[in-house]
């Protein structure tokens, strides 16, 4: 089946029906009065999410949608039937956005979820309802409104919790083979995978996840080199992203540690999303000779980084164990994505597009030992100056008081 995970589709909700205007004209009825009923009300498009669905190809063959209309009112107090809904079904993780502003009008992510994506006209009023003391015979009716009309872009992001990226013929396809029940094409050309390709992984204690193999990327590819930039988009909903790295690829003089920054670098441009995405990072083809003789200059490199590699044959299966263990590690563990990425061991064993760039941080030099600072007097040895009392002020002599004792000297002698 052909895969389709873009198309514009227009839909159009069914307008309601007009309001009837009508007078009673029965048999010993004496002065009937108005009869005319109401319009119903169109159907709306709903958009619903489901699992039975992989791919949007129904909506590439057929690309306008329009619910019914409402009935008209009718005589006799007869209202119109309303018309039923027009439901669509979609893949779950389906995005639907406007096709003239782009804006994001729902992301369908979860089984079962609805959205009414344009709402039905509403029935206009028989004559019936504008009948008053004062105006006992209106000949006139209300009219239904229009439902509403958009142009729609339909964005399928499939829903993995593991997605494998890397290099054209990295060994994405052999892997998803080796551990579920997925038969993708295999093949020792590049660009085999022309669409994404979903397999469900069982593993211990009854627990599964669903691993996605995304068509090779290309230098350039965020931009639209290669065919994966059609596909990243896909990658956005993964939970934890295993980075393939084909160490054979030193046959064709391509350095595997080049290759790995380039697929990194990509991610980033793409978007900011992808390079916060947990990442373990896997040296693949292990089975052939040259990979194996270049595994301990890529081994050297990634340790530079506090990276730790996992080793890999996907042909002979060896390592696979160890790749599964450690994806369920990143999907089931209760620690946070920031406490396992700053890790303090020596390699870390999940990083993001973003932290594989950065290398070690240099170890802090030893701290310098200070000048030891002489030892404090003890207290009875200090010689503690008293502080200086400021001299008493001298009272001023009054005029005259110096003269006083020298006269009484003489008032005595004289005596």
């Amino acid at each position: 089946m052909k895969f389709v995970d873009e198309v514009h589709i227009k839909v159009k909700a069914g307008d309601g029906g007009n309001g009837a205007v009508a007078f009673r004209r029965e048999k010993y009825v004496d002065k009937g009065g108005p009869s005319g009923g109401d319009g119903g009300n169109g159907g709306s498009v709903i958009f619903k999410a489901t699992e039975q669905l992989t791919t949007l190809l129904d909506f590439r063959y057929h690309s306008l949608y329009r619910a019914r209309n409402g009935y008209h009112g009718m005589g006799s107090d007869m209202n119109g039937a309303g018309s039923d809904d027009l439901i669509l079904e979609t893949p779950v993780g389906t995005l639907v956005r406007d096709q003239h502003t782009g804006e994001e009008l729902v992301d369908l992510s979860v089984a079962g979820q609805t959205f009414v994506i344009a709402k039905g006209g509403r029935g206009g009023l028989g004559n019936i309802n504008f009948a008053t003391s004062t105006r006992q015979t209106p000949r006139f009716a209300q009219d239904g409104t229009p439902g509403q009309e958009r142009d729609l872009t339909l964005e399928l992001k499939l829903i993995a919790d593991v997605g494998i990226v890397g290099f054209p013929n990295a060994g994405k396809s052999t892997l998803i083979s080796r551990v579920s029940r997925a038969r993708p094409k295999v093949a020792d050309y590049p660009f085999t995978t022309l669409v994404p390709n979903l397999g469900v992984v069982p593993y211990k204690d009854k627990k599964s996840f669903v691993m996605a193999d995304i068509p090779g990327l290309i230098e350039g590819a965020s931009e639209g080199a290669g065919l994966g930039h059609q596909f990243l988009r896909h990658v956005e909903r993964c939970r934890v992203l295993v980075h393939l790295v084909d160490l054979s690829a030193v046959i064709e003089g391509r350095d595997p540690v080049a290759d790995f920054d380039t697929i990194n670098t990509e991610l980033k441009k793409y978007s900011g999303l992808l390079a916060q995405k947990p990442m373990v990072v896997v040296a693949n083809k292990l089975d052939l000779p040259d990979a194996r003789a270049a595994l301990p200059k890529f081994l050297a490199a990634m340790q530079k980084r506090r990276i730790r590699v996992l080793e890999l044959s996907g042909a002979t299966g060896e390592g696979l164990q160890q790749l599964m263990d450690a994806c369920a590690q990143q999907l089931f563990s209760q620690a946070s994505l920031k406490t396992r990425i700053k890790q303090q061991d020596a390699l870390r064993d999940v990083v993001t597009a973003e932290t594989a760039f950065r290398a070690p941080r240099a170890e802090k030099p030893a701290a310098v030992k200070k000048k030891a600072k002489p030892a404090k007097k003890p207290a009875a040895a200090k010689q503690k100056t008293a502080p200086k009392k400021p001299a008493p002020k001298q009272a001023r002599a009054k005029p005259g008081a110096a003269q006083q004792p020298q006269k009484k000297a003489k008032a005595r002698a004289r005596a």
